[in-house]
């Protein structure tokens, strides 16, 4: 082992707690491959990967010791070190890396990247284990690593209310209006048509929700009870806020045609299992989506489709999107407090370089 690594920790149970790991860099084994953390995007996707970290299972990705947890992120690392015939020092991957500087895989080479194969992942929704060739020159990377992930789930939570035919609902309700995610959904239904597009907001972010033009009304959320919505609705609750989801049910009650829990962007609210109005809100959990829809499509149907999304949506994004850039671990701390503080706001992205 040589050289100096690190690892960026947060508390488990307090987020706001973090701390800087530092240790020797790792030499891969016989087989293996140390990777660079080149770089990586922090959004509020991220604090429902902490705040689901048990629920779902995120913090085995990256296991730490007991209490303390590893927040995994989407971006790209570079090949350091190789111990494998099948990769050469800095080939470049896109996928799913812990907040820290370096990771140490056991990959086997797949038609597009890698998969790693260490033995705490065998369990794991394959989606997060696979790693994509990402050649330097490519366009939109920052882009990619920022809103590839968020678009992912907004297709797949698209295409499911398509697959559906939008459960009879003539308006989708969407929480956490100028979230990523609910952007992505919000261009995705506005392009189609099929539905009139309704976001919940904060005063804060209201300007801003309804200057992008892909919602057809902007509510704010203690005008739930009175905003005007037509019904039948269908609710995609990116929020996670127990109190904006009993307004809703109870305010529309049987007048809601679906419920979908997908995010927890007010993570700070806690959690209700309360029996609502309506029907039972259902998690979306998109790897299980992107699993079907590999099996409904065959080979490269899914990232045929998508790609055509992503290329026309991302190049809507720089009338809306700044990037803001840190590095190093202290520029790690200041970016995940930014996003979990939501002092960060929705016209701008975070972008580490640790």
């Amino acid at each position: 082992m040589t050289g100096s690594a690190w690892d960026f920790l947060v508390d488990r149970k307090d987020l706001h707690r973090t701390e800087i790991r530092e240790a020797a860099v790792p030499a891969p084994a016989d087989g293996g491959v140390l990777f660079r953390v080149e770089s990586f995007s922090l959004t509020a996707n991220n604090v429902t990967y902490a705040v689901a970290g048990d629920q779902i299972g995120y913090w085995k990705f990256f296991p730490k010791p007991e209490g303390w947890g590893c927040i995994p992120a989407w971006g790209y690392g570079v090949v350091e070190s190789s111990a494998s015939p099948d990769f050469k020092a800095g080939e470049r991957f896109y996928g799913y890396w812990p907040m820290a500087s370096h990771l140490l895989t056991s990959p086997r080479r797949s038609r597009t990247g890698f998969v790693d194969t260490v033995a705490h992942r065998a369990g794991l929704p394959p989606t997060y284990n696979q790693y994509v060739e990402a050649p330097a020159d490519a366009p939109h990377q920052d882009e990619r690593s920022l809103l590839n992930p968020l678009f992912m789930t907004s297709f797949l939570i698209d295409d499911l209310l398509v697959d559906n035919g939008d459960f009879g609902g003539s308006t989708a309700l969407l929480s956490s209006a100028s979230s990523r995610t609910a952007l992505g959904l919000a261009w995705l239904l506005k392009r189609s048509g099929r539905v009139r597009v309704a976001g919940l907001t904060s005063p804060r972010n209201r300007a801003f929700v309804a200057s992008l033009g892909m919602y057809d009304d902007v509510i704010l959320y203690d005008e739930v009870a009175t905003g005007p919505v037509e019904t039948p609705v269908v609710f995609v609750d990116f929020a996670g806020d127990p109190k904006v989801r009993a307004a809703v049910h109870n305010r529309f009650g049987d007048g809601l045609a679906y419920s979908c829990l997908v995010g927890l962007t007010h993570w700070e609210a806690g959690r209700d299992s309360a029996p609502l109005p309506g029907p039972a809100p259902v998690f979306f959990f998109a790897p299980d989506r992107v699993v079907k829809r590999r099996q409904d499509w065959g080979p490269g149907g899914l990232d045929e489709r998508y790609g055509k999304a992503w290329d026309q949506f991302v190049a809507d994004t720089p009338r809306w999107l700044t990037l803001d850039r840190y590095s190093g671990p202290a520029g790690v701390r200041q970016a995940f407090l930014a996003v979990l503080d939501g002092t960060l706001g929705p016209d701008r992205g975070a972008i580490v370089r640790p």
